[in-house]
């Protein structure tokens, strides 16, 4: 029996059958490139990424950056949410599956989740490497505009409870605008303290990120995917430790309550 061509349209994929099993790939090609047979081996993950969703092979640039954003997203840390929420499902006996979902249900909101990205990235599409724009941008109320998701409070790519640029935060920011002079990951840090002036925050990673992926040129919900898949790889190591340890080395919140009498002492 011949699988219905008609229900496997994609212009990202193509496949070739077996001569023998209409049902098995003898080749794929992704975007025209064969992936098994040209690509396997001399090709990275960076290059994959970029090809699956840019439809293009990437310059040496634009591989490096992607790579830097790889890297530096990778493990968020076990003090990041989504992290923590994975964690939680490894402690608990969870699935694989089941820790995952939970870092990406927790890791997709607008505190420093793949929404903030996605919001970041529309700022620079609006603002782009004009410091007058993002002056007026950052000075406009956070606007409530989705049903979804609750409002803002704080600007999109901005630490709200920062008092000054985290080291990691420069660093992932001086490696990427290494790369391309003319981009907005170089504009971003030379305009650094004016940007962060502008907004009454410091800058952070999401920030680093949603500039970075802008100069790949990905487009906002792109970004927002790929901010999403490439923090799992901490997400899943983390998990995968908490159910070797157990719940009794499980690093559980600390909460210290300040006696009310000492506070008017």
């Amino acid at each position: 029996m011949e699988p219905n061509r008609s229900y496997m349209q994609s212009r990202i994929w193509l496949e070739e059958p077996e001569p023998d099993n209409p049902f098995a790939a003898r080749a794929a090609y992704c975007h025209g490139y064969d992936v098994y047979g040209e690509m396997l081996g001399k090709s990275g993950w960076a290059d994959m990424l970029f090809l699956l969703f840019r439809g293009d092979a990437p310059s040496r640039p634009q591989r490096a950056m992607l790579e830097v954003l790889a890297v530096a997203l990778a493990n968020p840390g076990p003090r990041e949410a989504s992290v923590h929420a994975a964690m939680c499902g490894g402690v608990g006996g969870s699935s694989a599956a089941a820790s995952l979902m939970a870092a990406l249900a927790v890791g997709a909101g607008s505190l420093g989740g793949s929404r903030e990205i996605a919001l970041a990235m529309e700022a620079w599409l609006a603002c782009d490497r004009d410091m007058g724009a993002w002056r007026a941008h950052l000075a406009e109320p956070l606007e409530h505009t989705s049903l979804l998701w609750p409002a803002l409070e704080h600007p999109p790519g901005f630490d709200p409870h920062g008092t000054s640029t985290g080291t990691p935060v420069k660093q992932t920011l001086a490696r990427l605008a290494e790369w391309d002079t003319g981009s907005r990951s170089a504009w971003l840090n030379a305009n650094l303290a004016a940007m962060e002036h502008a907004s009454g925050h410091p800058l952070s990673l999401s920030g680093v990120a949603a500039a970075g992926l802008s100069d790949l040129g990905f487009a906002p919900v792109e970004g927002e995917m790929l901010f999403l898949l490439l923090r799992l790889p901490g997400a899943a190591a983390h998990a995968l430790e908490q159910r070797r340890f157990g719940h009794k080395r499980f690093p559980w919140y600390e909460i210290q309550l300040e006696d009310a009498a000492k506070e008017h002492e």
